[in-house]
């Protein structure tokens, strides 16, 4: 389960603090998440990350130019908890592992 952003409050620098709507509230930095590259490459102008707002639709944080993050990382960065099994990657063990031949 997942819970939308209600509130983001900027701090200082690429610090906001996000409240979700089951209460819980957490400190993101986002500082480096230039280096990810693609559309995040855009948080390497201060003046760009300080643009965000929620889309209460949705209750996603979000950029101009459709820049958003996932509540779900947002929600696990900011509170500490495992992101849901469903992003994380799952090994087939059905699948037998190939060995290399030297």
């Amino acid at each position: 389960m997942y819970y939308d952003v209600i509130e983001a409050k900027y701090i200082e620098g690429y610090r906001l603090e996000l409240t979700f709507e089951n209460g819980k509230k957490g400190v993101i930095d986002f500082k480096g998440y230039d280096k990810k590259g693609g559309v995040f490459s855009r948080f390497s102008d201060l003046q760009y990350f300080k643009q965000f707002y929620i889309n209460k639709e949705i209750g996603v944080l979000c950029w101009p130019g459709d820049v958003d993050i996932a509540p779900e990382t947002l929600y696990s960065e900011a509170t500490g908890e495992p992101l849901p099994s469903w992003m994380t990657p799952q090994i087939d063990e059905e699948q037998p592992e190939k060995s290399a031949v030297l």
